[in-house]
């Protein structure tokens, strides 16, 4: 039987959620990657992102366990009201091939048509189940990724923190910016929007100080950490010019993942994201020395980015795909 979970979800349906996604977890990726902890999937179901709400739907068995498990993020953004992401479709490894994962689908597509919603994407490892069944579905892999992990003290041991060209200093920050640095720190943020993803149906929002504020409060909801390192222009008043962010989805969490990280037009070529990326290395272990690696997702034809991480250690772990399909 499908069911719609409650707004908020009680704790015996994320348990049964968590029960899905985590034996889901540990049949489909590798055994390095740390499975979601508890209160990261309550978070998750609980608080919506930014600019969206969520739409939760499951299929029960008999004995009240969930067999599989859907979130569809609806934007309620005016210019991406046309789209939609869906988070997750996941079914325990115990009740595949029994035509659950295709009664999700139909229920989200209900949805979706509901809703006026004439595209939707989602984001899937490649070469599993959730590829083949995408595929099935008629999705378009439109932004190839691959997963890159660091490891946290290597690169701290054996790669000297780049300088910085005279001018610029650093500053950190955990959760959100402080009033000093909030409006250059918004401005910043939209300079990532020449990075690969043309493909994507869905247009990326202009960022502004309550939006960056949102975010940071999201997390924090969620009851994850997020650091962030900046690189500050000493001459124009201390505008941000780069900046690079990690999160913890939970304080204990031994992998953290790497957000954004930005430099703005005119700084480029300066060596600034290496530097903030090295730096923020550093801050991530003075406060959270328990975390031993750090995971991101980069695009294929993203070289650039690319080319910085290899030289801080990163190494490919996995592939993966942004897929969407028009309806």
């Amino acid at each position: 039987m499908l069911i719609t979970l409650g707004s908020p979800p009680s704790a015996a349906e994320a348990d049964a959620w968590h029960a899905v996604v985590t034996a889901a977890h540990v049949r489909d990726l590798p055994a390095a990657v740390p499975e979601p902890s508890r209160a990261e999937t309550e978070g998750k179901l609980r608080f919506p992102p930014v600019g969206a709400r969520n739409v939760h739907l499951a299929s029960r068995a008999r004995d009240g366990s969930y067999e599989g498990v859907a979130t569809l993020q609806l934007f309620t953004e005016p210019h991406n009201r046309h789209t939609a992401i869906l988070d997750s479709l996941v079914v325990h490894p115990a009740a595949r091939r029994d035509g659950i994962g295709a009664r999700l689908w139909s229920a989200i597509r209900d949805e979706l048509a509901a809703e006026g919603r004439s595209t939707v994407a989602t984001v899937l490892e490649l070469g599993g189940a959730g590829e083949a069944f995408v595929d099935s579905l008629g999705f378009m892999n439109v932004l190839p990724l691959g997963w890159y992990v660091q490891r946290v003290q290597p690169v701290l041991d054996e790669i000297p923190q780049p300088p910085l060209p005279e001018g610029l200093r650093f500053a950190d920050w955990t959760g959100i910016v402080p009033d000093a640095y909030a409006e250059s720190f918004a401005r910043a943020h939209n300079a990532m929007y020449d990075a690969p993803g043309a493909a994507m149906a869905r247009q990326l929002p202009g960022w502004d100080v309550e939006r960056v504020r949102a975010v940071a409060r999201l997390i924090g909801a969620r009851g994850g950490v997020r650091l962030i390192s900046a690189v500050l222009d000493t001459t124009n008043g201390d505008e941000i010019v780069a900046y690079t962010e990690v999160v913890l989805n939970n304080p204990s969490d031994t992998r953290a993942l790497q957000y954004d990280t930005v430099v703005v037009p005119t700084h480029r070529g300066r060596g600034l994201g290496r530097a903030v990326k090295h730096h923020l290395l550093g801050t991530l272990h003075e406060l959270h020395p328990g975390v031993r690696e750090i995971s991101t997702t980069v695009a294929d034809d993203n070289a650039s980015m690319l080319a910085v991480n290899e030289t801080l250690g990163y190494r490919r772990e996995r592939p993966a795909g942004l897929f969407q399909i028009k309806l």
